[in-house]
């Protein structure tokens, strides 16, 4: 999802809860605060030698240990004024992929996409996914698209000259 459409959908939502779902049924709590946005610009080289550049936006969430058992969610709207607040200071990229960065002590830190957003008469729930990982060269090194490797198996690159 792009920046551009969520702050569309968070507009369309305004004087709700938000939650934010990182996995199945799992929620940051309600004492989750959304500490930083950033704009990202990647530079990579790929195991195949192809250069690779993409930016995206990415918004942290924290948890605070100072309130936990807090009764309500962050709101819509309060994440709409954090944004514009961004926006003031650094022009958010509307036109890059939007990630959420979160991470608390039953979930290891990571960069999740939007899979999709849940509106209810009360609160949005933003539903999270991590990206897998995956060679980025598969013509160079032989490996078909559809191909997964498994745990244990050798990686893509395993005896062939792109790595």
């Amino acid at each position: 999802m792009k920046t551009e459409e969520l702050l569309s959908i968070l507009k369309e939502n305004r004087n709700k809860e938000l939650l934010f779902e990182y996995s199945k049924g799992k929620h940051a709590g309600t004492n989750y605060h959304l500490t930083e946005v950033k704009n990202v610009t990647f530079e990579s080289v790929d195991c195949g030698g192809v250069s690779n550049n993409w930016k995206e936006t990415h918004l942290q969430l924290w948890e605070s240990p100072s309130e936990i058992g807090k009764e309500d969610y962050m709101t819509v709207d309060k994440v709409i004024d954090i944004l514009e607040r961004v926006n003031a200071i650094k022009h958010l990229w509307l036109e890059t992929q939007v990630k959420v960065e979160f991470g608390n002590a039953d979930f290891h830190t990571s960069v999740m996409s939007v899979e999709s957003t849940v509106s209810e008469s009360n609160r949005l729930t933003i539903k999270l996914f991590t990206d897998a990982t995956g060679c980025k060269a598969p013509e160079l090194c032989g490996v078909p698209e559809e191909k997964k490797v498994a745990a244990g198996e050798e990686a893509c690159c395993s005896g062939s000259s792109c790595c």
